[in-house]
């Protein structure tokens, strides 16, 4: 289960995370005022139902939701440029999904996304992907216009300022992570980490990379170093959701 986690991540997501990353994403985008909209999603008025198959699939379509947003203004510029976008046969109610794949076809250097057997597809997802898919040389192309036009090396630097400083931020702030007591005790959860080679310190100022502590207000609540988090997220103890990163 734990490296199917890992492949899933580094190939693509299901159909269903693409979907819930898609409606989640229609209701944040920012939306443009009426003289320069040039892309158009559709009408957001109705509450979408989302619904999630596990805890990991809840992370990730928030992240690939927030991550579209994030690069949103990239993303439409990399549709029109290509002249991927408009399209006839994409309605404005699949706009959502065609960027939030999009997103995730360039974070996968337009390779491939890799199906899985036990995977029940979603008609609007493949669709939006074999689109996508045939246009790759096309959004490739327009994304290294969008590099070289604002001189960056990769599309991090593109970023405003403001975000940027923010990820920094974010990206330095230590991993809190909830030990699910209904599935293992904290001895059990600190002689498992001890196995795995973390040492228990006493503050976040003893932090040495493979160490944690308690907090001092929760004693359910460890924390980490922000350094560590993909090789948490690849522990048993958070493929069996012992361990939930917060």
């Amino acid at each position: 289960e734990k490296r199917t986690m890992t492949l899933i991540e580094k190939n693509g997501y299901h159909d269903s995370v693409y979907m819930n990353a898609a409606k989640i994403f229609q209701g944040i985008h920012t939306e443009k005022r009426k003289d320069r909209v040039l892309v158009r999603y559709g009408d957001d008025s109705v509450s979408p139902m989302l619904t999630f198959k596990d805890e990991y699939s809840q992370r990730v379509s928030y992240e690939l939701a927030f991550n579209a947003l994030k690069y949103q203004d990239l993303l439409e510029e990399i549709l029109l440029d290509s002249c991927v976008y408009p399209c006839q046969s994409i309605p404005d109610e699949l706009t959502s999904l065609l960027v939030v794949m999009l997103y995730d076809l360039q974070d996968r250097k337009f390779q491939a996304r890799e199906i899985f057997d036990e995977e029940e597809p979603v008609a609007e997802v493949r669709k939006v992907e074999r689109y996508l898919y045939s246009f790759r040389t096309k959004l490739a192309a327009a994304l290294a216009r969008c590099r070289i036009k604002h001189d960056a090396l990769s599309i991090e630097c593109i970023l405003p300022e403001t975000i940027r400083k923010q990820e920094q931020r974010a990206s330095a702030l230590p991993l809190c992570v909830w030990i699910n007591t209904f599935k293992i005790s904290p001895q059990d959860v600190f002689r498992d980490l001890k196995k795995k080679g973390f040492t228990r310190v006493e503050t976040v100022s003893d932090f040495d990379h493979y160490t944690f502590c308690m907090d001092q207000h929760c004693h359910d609540v460890l924390v980490f170093p922000s350094s560590l988090k993909e090789e948490l997220l690849n522990l048993d103890l958070f493929a069996d959701c012992k361990l939930v990163l917060q």
